[in-house]
């Protein structure tokens, strides 16, 4: 799909991981909250509406990486949603939760909260921790 782009929201929100299994893999800016996004190339806007190949390669990953955050950041709840209302973009948040984050028991989504830069260090060693997870390569 050569005119597929990442929605400018998305971009300025993120860190552009990796492209997997025609998914963009994203990472939120604000590492006070592990946060991924996933942007599957499609024009579809809904779940639902994309192959049922690719739902499960998707689903796969949010448990690649739910288990990423529970192990890597101790997370004990997950947050999994594609709700679009103000990006209609179909994108996928995975969010790892704990009580007394930055914004608990909040959402996440409009709330302002604390920002913390993530180091080149870090986003390199997330990078390469999902480059080596099974069902996102």
């Amino acid at each position: 799909m050569n005119s597929f782009k990442i929605h400018q929201q998305l971009i300025k929100d993120t860190h552009n991981l990796l492209l997997l299994n025609n998914i963009n893999i994203l990472l939120h800016k604000n590492a006070s909250i592990p946060w991924i996004i996933l942007v599957p190339i499609t024009n579809k806007v809904e779940l639902f509406e994309i192959p049922e190949s690719q739902q499960i390669i998707i689903q796969k990953m949010i448990k690649q990486i739910s288990n990423y955050f529970i192990s890597e950041y101790k997370t004990e709840k997950m947050n999994i949603a594609a709700i679009g209302n103000i990006v209609s973009q179909l994108h996928i948040h995975v969010i790892g939760r704990n009580a007394g984050d930055a914004c608990w028991p909040n959402v996440v989504w409009g709330n302002e909260y604390t920002f913390k830069e993530y180091t080149e260090n870090q986003l390199t060693q997330i990078k390469m921790a999902l480059q080596q997870m099974p069902h996102i390569r």
